[in-house]
């Protein structure tokens, strides 16, 4: 059963993308483009604070006066973060996607934070975990098993009937 771990090994190598709170959000954004991610952690004094994602810019585009070399970060961010330990099993994982409503959840090992996963990273890992689960399956019992199974019971039974 693959674990949250697992699934920021195969990942591969990468950090958490952070800036600090005081960060204007043009610059956040160059920063999230240049790394590929969606989700922008904001960090204090060595501390996550907070959660920034293309989803928030998104809100606050629509909030009239709004200038992304103006604003900072630290006005636009979710403060409620939400982790899970680093042995949790993926399923656990998905629950807590579906029953929370959120898309991106922090990592955490031996009281620090070691990566940043998201829905799509977890169900990717559900779903090969499973296709992985179906292929196991076929192997034991392949369709060439059911087509032949009773087949020495099917002639007998046409050969009473006669």
């Amino acid at each position: 059963m693959k674990t949250a771990e697992d699934i920021l090994n195969d990942k591969g190598p990468g950090i958490m993308v952070s800036v600090t709170p005081d960060q204007r959000l043009s610059d956040a954004i160059a920063k999230m483009n240049a790394a590929n991610v969606g989700a922008m952690l904001i960090e204090a004094e060595g501390e996550i604070i907070g959660i920034w994602t293309e989803r928030d810019l998104l809100r606050a585009t629509g909030s009239p006066g709004f200038d992304p070399e103006q604003a900072v970060i630290g006005d636009h961010m979710k403060t409620h973060l939400h982790f899970a330990d680093a042995d949790t099993p993926v399923e656990r994982l998905e629950e807590m996607f579906l029953g929370l409503y959120i898309r991106h959840i922090l990592i955490r090992k031996e009281e620090r934070f070691i990566g940043l996963l998201s829905i799509g990273d977890v169900l990717r890992a559900s779903l090969l975990e499973k296709d992985k689960q179906i292929k196991k399956l076929n192997a034991i019992a392949s369709w060439q098993y059911y087509e032949n199974w009773g087949w020495d019971r099917k002639k007998r039974g046409k050969t009473k009937s006669r």
